[in-house]
């Protein structure tokens, strides 16, 4: 039985809080932004995922004195020896651009045969700031990148992320589709069933 009741999101990326919440929504937990705490985007200096998942989780719940959930993923191209990865975001330099990202990207693989990419995502969720035990889940999504974009639905490098088995790109796939089999999506199956197990 979920023992969870509210549950503050430590993401200011609409397209992570609309695929969260879609995904906790079964389990009857009200997800709050943390932008409705003022909280505002702490820096993520480590070298790993799962390392700046936890600052961003822990960040959020000081500041709303609530449970945090936190996310933090990429995608890791192997001609690039997993580049963008944490940097996946930023690639491109700032202001943040999906646009910039994406080109970069494609530029930096025109020379290149192999594609092969995964999105890569760590899920940290901490009881409070201190939490000495958060649970932490990861996922992962393996496809390629194209060379022209293709689908208007997602966010990021979905346009070019290619999924051989169905023959689209993630932006191709619908909200629902999606979150049945990214790397987002499986990691949160993996949290709702520990939550519905009673044992956070």
């Amino acid at each position: 039985m979920n023992k969870l009741k509210r549950l503050v999101i430590a993401s200011n990326n609409q397209g992570k809080l609309c695929e969260i919440s879609a995904l906790l929504a079964p389990l009857a937990i009200e997800v709050v932004p943390q932008s409705d705490f003022d909280v505002g985007e702490v820096d993520e200096p480590h070298r790993t995922f799962v390392e700046n998942a936890l600052t961003k989780a822990r960040h959020a719940s000081r500041c709303s004195e609530l449970p945090a959930l936190a996310d933090d993923s990429g995608i890791c191209v192997s001609a690039l020896n997993g580049a963008p990865g944490i940097s996946s975001a930023r690639y491109a330099g700032e202001p943040k651009s999906d646009a910039r990202n994406n080109l970069k990207l494609i530029e930096a693989l025109r020379n290149q045969s192999d594609r092969r990419a995964y999105y890569y995502c760590v899920i940290v969720l901490v009881r409070h700031v201190d939490d000495p035990q958060p649970i932490i889940i990861d996922g992962s999504w393996h496809g390629e990148i194209t060379e022209h974009p293709q689908g208007t639905g997602g966010f990021g490098y979905d346009p070019y992320f290619f999924v051989p088995e169905l023959g689209i790109t993630a932006a191709e796939l619908s909200a629902e589709q999606k979150n049945l089999i990214s790397h987002r999506g499986k990691a949160l199956t993996q949290l709702s069933a520990i939550l519905q197990s009673g044992k956070f």
